[in-house]
Formats: structure tokens, sequence, C-alpha cells
């Protein structure tokens, strides 16, 4: 499938860099939850530490952490600690 832009967008992307809509689709979906970390790295076609750093570069935040995972954590040090 070929992705046609709007003009509006282009002008938009153009300045942030190469292959600025294919990072910003590939957040978009990391941020959506539809794919993982990896997986949005390997679709913007950057390394798992570039991916990282353009997020935090545009959006102020790299990972995204969900709130069952924290509690899942906090269980598990909960656990450890009662020993």
């Amino acid at each position: 499938m070929q992705l046609q832009l709007k003009p509006e967008f282009e002008e938009i992307l153009e300045p942030l860099g190469e292959n600025a809509a294919v990072f910003f689709l590939a957040a978009s979906l990391y941020y959506a939850h539809k794919v993982s970390f990896a997986a949005a790295a390997a679709l913007a076609n950057l390394s798992f530490n570039e991916f990282l750093y353009r997020l935090k570069e545009h959006f102020g935040v790299g990972f995204q952490v969900a709130d069952e995972s924290v509690l899942e954590d906090l269980q598990t040090v909960a656990d450890l600690t009662a020993g």
C-alpha cells in the first residue's frame, strides 16, 4: 500500500527529516498499543536507541508502561520483600 500524504502534512514533516512520516506512523502505532516498541522501531527503520531518542525528542517521553505492568511489578517487590 502506497501512502499519499496531503501537501499540508508534507510541509509540516519536511523540516523533521527524511522518513519523518514513517517515524510518526510507527510511534503512533506504538503509543496506541497496536505494536510493541521493538516492532515500531523496526517499522521506523531505526535501532532501539534511535527510536527511543526520537520518541523523547518529539513527545517528551519514550517508553509507555501499562498500569497493569506497574502494579504487577509492585506486587512482585512486595512478595519478595515480605520474606
